[in-house]
């Protein structure tokens, strides 16, 4: 049976809706980028397209509104809109609901990691399937549903594209993808440069140094004190 239109039994027809189904609505149309109208809030969040990170997502926007503790594994438990609305009215009716406060902005990540950050996120999507902006570098990579064979191939990635030995469990000892980009970023900046090879001519010399700066295993400002000198 196709899930496109997999839709679960609800409340009686005449019982009005939980008070936050609306929002609820809106706010998962915001994340699936659809009008509110498209979405039957009878139909199961699997049917509608809500994936391992968009769970996540809405999940923060749900606890950030009614200042609940919504986990994931809620939309498991009531696996439709309609039935989500109405554990969150219940939750919301039986606890009394904290007052909004600032929410502080992750700390920024220095420049390099930042730009090893963006290369993450964009060999992860890829192993996931998803755009690289669906990705929420805090989140665990367990919730963001990489597997230990999603993990392996992501770290095999990452080896790959950054020259290192990184062994799986590396996953474990930097949780996400922030962690993950300021450990690679501060291996690479105190690792020492690999020596690079000396020719007998200057040719030799000269493009033992790019492909060194290509690898990032030189700065740019390292290779120019390296070049060879004219008699």
């Amino acid at each position: 049976m196709s899930h496109e239109h997999q839709t679960l039994p609800g409340a009686a027809a005449d019982a009005p809706p939980p008070a936050p189904l609306t929002e609820l609505v809106e706010m998962l149309a915001g994340l699936l980028r659809l009008r509110p109208e498209q979405i039957d809030p009878g139909q199961t969040f699997r049917s509608l397209g809500v994936g391992s990170v968009l769970t996540v997502k809405f999940v923060s926007l749900v606890n950030a509104r009614w200042g609940g503790e919504v986990k994931v594994t809620s939309l498991f438990e009531h696996p439709t809109p309609l039935a989500l609305a109405g554990h969150v009215a219940q939750e919301t009716e039986t606890s009394p609901v904290p007052a909004p406060v600032a929410v502080s902005s992750p700390t920024p990540l220095e420049p390099a990691a930042q730009d090893v950050l963006d290369l993450l996120c964009e060999q992860l999507a890829g192993i996931l399937h998803c755009a690289p902006e669906d990705i929420d570098s805090s989140a665990p990579f367990n919730l963001l549903g990489v597997d230990s064979i999603r993990g392996a191939q992501f770290v095999a990635a990452i080896n790959l594209a950054h020259g290192m030995n990184e062994r799986a469990v590396a996953l474990y000892d930097h949780p996400n993808l922030a962690a993950m980009a300021v450990h690679i970023a501060h291996l690479t900046k105190t690792a020492a440069p690999p020596p690079v090879p000396a020719g007998t001519g200057g040719a030799i010399e000269l493009e033992a140094l790019l492909d060194a700066v290509q690898a990032d295993r030189l700065s740019v400002e390292e290779a120019l004190t390296r070049l060879p000198r004219r008699v």
